[in-house]
């Protein structure tokens, strides 16, 4: 093959190649829609004292866990091919509502990969996915423990936010009677409440619940 025309095929297989690489990337992105993950903070730290960013009497109450894509058929993509990392500011931006450097950099590759997003813009998504969810007064920063069911809870979310029903919220326990974390369903484009997919509920047992008190 004259050397002209073989530099012309090797540039068109290049760019074949660079296409299917950027289509590959494009589908990281393909999800139905998100599930918030807020993790009941005083319960965390009596299982984890050590931990000083989030512990050591910070006084946290929620804090988001994770911003995670979902499939409405109960699926969820994980661990997608990345190279970008959370860089310094993102970082001290974040520890704001997700108070772990090691949660961070986990949240990002395992969940914020697949988002077709860059590092900075996932977590400013997460920002605002964590601050459009109120938090029932009742558990704010309780003083002492408040006596609620998993359905009082998820109840007390929905009174507490518009457009939020039993449909979209789950709340999560340990050893199914102690809280551990509270679960929105959020559309992916308005971060509105929407109806949770399959294997999206809730783990805790009927009746009161055991509530760490806020420290």
């Amino acid at each position: 093959m004259p050397a002209r025309l073989l530099a012309v095929a090797l540039a068109i297989v290049a760019t074949i190649a660079v296409a299917r690489g950027h289509h590959d990337r494009a589908d990281d992105g393909r999800f139905d829609y998100y599930l918030m993950s807020l993790s009941w903070s005083p319960s965390y730290c009596e299982a984890h004292p050590g931990d000083e960013d989030q512990c050591a009497h910070k006084g946290f109450g929620f804090v988001l866990h994770g911003l995670w894509p979902q499939n409405r058929d109960g699926s969820w993509p994980q661990h997608c091919s990345s190279n970008a990392e959370p860089d310094a500011a993102t970082v001290e931006r974040t520890l704001a509502f997700m108070p772990s450097r090691r949660l961070i950099e986990h949240e990002w590759q395992t969940h914020g990969s697949c988002t077709g997003l860059e590092p900075s813009a996932y977590f400013d998504l997460a920002d605002r996915a964590f601050a459009s969810v109120k938090i029932p007064d009742a558990l704010k920063t309780p003083a002492s423990a408040p006596s609620m069911s998993a359905d009082e809870i998820v109840a007390a979310f929905a009174a507490a936010n518009r457009g939020l029903d039993g449909r979209m919220v789950t709340v999560q326990c340990r050893d199914g009677g102690e809280l551990s974390e509270v679960r929105v369903c959020l559309d992916r484009d308005s971060l509105g409440p929407t109806d949770c997919g399959g294997r999206v509920r809730s783990s805790c047992r009927a009746g009161a619940l055991r509530i760490a008190v806020v420290r």
